[in-house]
C-alpha cells in the first residue's frame, strides 16, 4: 500500500469506526470494482467519470477520494475524472472540507479556478475544476459513467461513449450552505464518499486476487 499524508491516514482511521455500509450500497460499489477489475485483466486503463449537475461538490469528492483510494491500494490502471451538466466552479465549502480531511490544495485565479489537490508525496495530484462531463479534458469513449446525483442521472438518459453506467447518488451538502450546520453537513458527506470509495477500491484488490 502507498502512503498518504499522515493527516489523511488519521482521517481514514476514524472512518473504520463507522457502521458497515448497507448491503445495497456495497453491491453498487462492487459493480464499479468489477468494471475496474475487468479492465485490469485485459491490461487496459479503467477511466471513471463521476457526473453530477454542477461539478462543484459531490463529483469532485468522488473523483478525488477514488483516485486517492486507488493510489493507496496500488491499483495503477485507474484514472478518475469528473464533470457536470453545467459549468460553475469547485465550491469553496467543498475545498475547505477536503483540507480539513488532510488534503493539500493550491489554486490559480479566475472565475472557475483550477485547483491542484495533493494527498501523497508519491502522487502528482488531481487537477480539479468545474467542467461539463464531455469536456475535452475527460475521456470521450470507453469509460464508466458514475452518476453521483439524481438530477444528473435523470437529465442525462444517454452519456455518449461510455462502456458502462452506474448510479451512486449522494445528497447535496449545499442544502446547508450559510447555515449553522454547514461544516457538519459537508464533513458528513465527505466522510461518506471517502468510506465508499475506499471500500470500492478494496474490492478491486479482492477481485484481482481471485
Amino acid at each position: 500500500m502507498n502512503k498518504l499524508y499522515p493527516e489523511i491516514e488519521s482521517y481514514l482511521n476514524t472512518l473504520q469506526r463507522n457502521a458497515p455500509l448497507p448491503a445495497m450500497r456495497q453491491g453498487i460499489l462492487r459493480g464499479i470494482a468489477d468494471y475496474i477489475s475487468r479492465k485490469h485483466r485485459m491490461d487496459e486503463v479503467a477511466e471513471i467519470v463521476f457526473i453530477c449537475t454542477h461539478n462543484s461538490r459531490r463529483s469532485h469528492f468522488a473523483q478525488i477520494w477514488a483516485s486517492m483510494a486507488a493510489h493507496y491500494h496500488g491499483i495503477d490502471n485507474v484514472l478518475t475524472f469528473s464533470g457536470g451538466r453545467e459549468v460553475t466552479a469547485f465550491h469553496p465549502n467543498a475545498i475547505a472540507t477536503l483540507e480539513r480531511a488532510g488534503c493539500q490544495i493550491d489554486k490559480t485565479g479566475g472565475k472557475n479556478p483550477v485547483y491542484l489537490v495533493k494527498f501523497s508525496d508519491s502522487h502528482q495530484g488531481i487537477q480539479a475544476f468545474s467542467k461539463k462531463y464531455n469536456d475535452r479534458y475527460n475521456p470521450n469513449r470507453g469509460f464508466c459513467a458514475v452518476m453521483t446525483c439524481a438530477d444528473a442521472d435523470e437529465a442525462c438518459p444517454v452519456v455518449l461513449g461510455m462502456d458502462q453506467r452506474i448510479s451512486v447518488t449522494y445528497e447535496d451538502p449545499k442544502v446547508a450552505d450559510g447555515t449553522p450546520n454547514e461544516e457538519e453537513t459537508y464533513d458528513a458527506r465527505c466522510r461518506q464518499v471517502a468510506l465508499e470509495m475506499f471500500y470500492m477500491m478494496g474490492q478491486v484488490n479482492a477481485y484481482n486476487l481471485r
